[in-house]
């Protein structure tokens, strides 16, 4: 099996995005005779909106010969939706997003989301985010009233399709590559330890022979993306094991060109180059096996040992101060939610609001779009994406523009209270007859 990104132009002539029906009925009728044969979309994101259309990227898992996993013979995918036909406003959940790969400014680099997270996390009851906007290595400073779940799983969240049950721990395999230098592997095994009597998480750990290839490379778009080949081998040891616990933490490898590691840190600008394909496949193991993951990379000895860093950015300073950069997944995968019947534990009704970085595009903002869940999107937090959000349908004061996460608390909390944003704002208009 192969996991790779494929890049569309879709003419607004043959699609006027008014919702996600209009988005779902264009890929049955049109989209699916362009991918190859035994497909599976991983992930959709819009990169850029013109005039002319919209520019996507796919990213699908696909199958060279006839496949008899459970993952090809599903028949829904990730565009199906539910309407929520009401709020539950017994608590105040807020969803964080910072995607993958994008070149984010903050959470674009090294766990650089975790004061953010922090910061919103005391505004709620509840919240929601993943992966890449707390992991920072040996650091994850996630509050407890934090969800740490897999990006694809958030995604199917807030399409209506699944629910979120929250645990108190979790059984947790570490699957991790073998590495040419035994050093590394021990140091694995140590940073689990460490996890272990410091968490006191329940966690094995399991070596990994001949296993998958990741190739790292970046879209048109600039969107950190990639391949990988042989990702059955993986699906193979987990479906061993799946029995028998909870979670799947990954240490692998991920190949990128030799003068990237050193460039990554001294090349403000640089989108770091694991990213992609650490989504790809997490989201591979989460749409098959219905659990919670998530992925550190495992680098080479070149990489690590042999370049003097010096002072770095403060955003990936993280990653120049540990070896595995493991912790912080195992920290999140301790009590990541289970994933349950969208009727159970937390689901689509008990979403507040959604917090993004501007003109970012993908489900879970059409989603929110098409149930009228407010979405705050922080122009400071820039990007790659190409994106106008005020072209797009948002229901009336359902989208709120703000510079920064410091005033999206601020538009949080008077969601959360109950008191229109313009109430408190001078001047204030007169009110309107209709």
């Amino acid at each position: 099996m192969k996991v790779f990104t494929q890049e569309v132009f879709i003419p607004k002539k043959e699609l006027d995005l008014k919702g996600l029906g209009d988005l779902q009925r264009f890929y049955e009728t049109r989209l699916r005779s362009v991918f190859p044969p035994q497909h599976r979309v991983l992930r959709f994101v819009i990169t850029e909106t013109n005039t002319e259309g919209y520019r996507c990227e796919f990213d699908l898992i696909v199958s060279e010969k006839e496949e008899t996993s459970p993952l090809f013979s599903q028949k829904s995918s990730i565009f199906d939706f539910r309407r929520r036909s009401f709020e539950s406003t017994d608590k105040f959940t807020a969803v964080l997003l910072i995607p993958t790969g994008i070149g984010a400014d903050i959470g674009g680099h090294c766990g650089d989301g975790n004061a953010v997270a922090r910061l919103i996390a005391a505004a709620c009851d509840t919240l929601i985010t993943h992966p890449n906007v707390v992991n920072a290595s040996d650091i994850n400073e996630m509050t407890e009233n934090t969800l740490y779940v897999e990006g694809s799983i958030v995604t199917r969240l807030l399409m209506g399709q699944i629910g979120l049950q929250p645990v108190r721990s979790n059984r947790m395999l570490v699957l991790m590559d073998k590495h040419s230098e035994k050093f590394f592997n021990d140091e694995i095994i140590n940073a689990v330890s460490s996890a272990r009597i410091t968490l006191g998480i329940d966690c094995d750990v399991y070596e990994m022979g001949d296993g998958t290839k990741s190739l790292s490379r970046y879209s048109e778009s600039g969107r950190a993306v990639g391949e990988i080949y042989s990702i059955e081998k993986i699906f193979e040891v987990i479906e061993k094991f799946k029995s028998k616990y909870d979670v799947v933490a990954l240490s692998t490898f991920i190949k990128v060109p030799e003068y990237f590691h050193e460039k990554y840190f001294h090349d403000e600008e640089m989108v770091n180059p694991w990213g992609g394909v650490e989504a790809m496949l997490t989201h591979s193991i989460a749409e098959l096996f219905n659990i919670p993951c998530a992925h550190s990379p495992m680098m080479t000895s070149g990489e690590i040992m042999d370049i003097k860093l010096g002072v770095v950015d403060p955003r990936k300073a993280p990653e120049s101060a540990s070896t595995t950069y493991l912790h912080c997944i195992l920290k999140g995968l301790h009590r990541a939610p289970r994933v349950v019947n969208s009727s159970e534990g937390v689901t689509l009704e008990d979403i507040s609001c959604v917090i993004i970085p501007d003109g970012c595009v993908g489900l879970p903002i059409l989603s929110c779009m098409e149930n009228g869940i407010p979405i705050i999107a922080v122009r400071e937090n820039k990007n790659n994406m190409k994106n106008n959000l005020q072209d797009f349908p948002f229901q009336r004061k359902n989208l709120f523009i703000v510079d920064n996460y410091l005033e999206a608390v601020g538009i949080m909390t008077s969601l959360k209270a109950g008191v229109s944003p313009q109430a408190v704002r001078r001047p204030i208009k007169y009110t309107k007859i209709l």
